[in-house]
């Protein structure tokens, strides 16, 4: 299985061949577009493989940067559509839990990426018996002063505890065990969650591979603010 994740100033792509993940990874904002088909090429060539003969695709479907969700699920469209391969959307946030549950002694995640215009993109994960990450509750886009959340203790992830470490502490208290705000989503999660949800039968035709935004609105108008 093949995977990119461009939803934030990070870039990646993995590929997944019998348990074994090769990754690509750079931080680069706004350097995705030209890093990303390099990465897939040189992931292929590594393998000697051609896109006919993957079994599938995984790719970071969202929330995150609207440009980088685009070029994720743009590429894997493509890719899909030309080899005919099914395809596994994976939510960021989850990627995101799952690389850093699968790295630590933690069983719990609280996952939040910066969403700008004053919210943030929230998720609760914990470590299955499997050792995935699974949601907790849902995904939201929110105030950092309304996140909804079990009573669990856990780890802080992701941008929007850089941008609301405050309000978010607030919130948590004593169930939170510490803060890693630089935590970013890696290829190597997205297709780990794909080759889960592949074997779960949660692969998709290439038509319903779609982004999710968790929220509409760019921008707000003026009286809105």
């Amino acid at each position: 299985m093949l995977a990119v994740e461009t939803s934030t100033e990070a870039c990646s792509a993995a590929l997944y061949i019998d348990g074994e993940i090769e990754e690509r990874y750079e931080l680069a904002p706004r350097e995705h577009t030209k890093l990303i088909l390099p990465m897939i090429d040189s992931l292929m060539a590594e393998a000697e493989l051609k896109p006919q003969q993957l079994d599938g695709l995984a790719f970071s479907r969202g929330p995150g940067s609207f440009t980088g969700v685009r070029i994720s699920t743009g590429i894997i469209q493509g890719i899909a559509l030309g080899a005919e391969l099914p395809v596994v959307p994976v939510s960021t946030l989850a990627a995101m839990a799952h690389h850093y549950l699968k790295h630590s002694s933690s069983d719990c995640a609280f996952t939040a990426m910066d969403a700008r215009m004053g919210e943030i993109f929230w998720g609760v994960y914990l470590k299955n018996q499997q050792g995935y990450a699974e949601l907790v509750g849902e995904e939201a886009v929110t105030l950092a002063e309304n996140i909804v959340f079990p009573q669990q203790q856990g780890v802080g992830i992701g941008s929007g505890w850089d941008v609301y470490p405050e309000q978010l502490s607030s919130c948590l208290a004593e169930l939170l065990q510490g803060i890693e705000a630089e935590h970013l989503p890696r290829a190597s999660a997205i297709v780990d969650l794909g080759v889960m949800g592949f074997k779960n039968d949660q692969a998709v035709v290439v038509e319903k591979a779609m982004p999710v935004y968790l929220r509409d609105k760019v921008a707000k108008k003026e009286s809105e603010r």
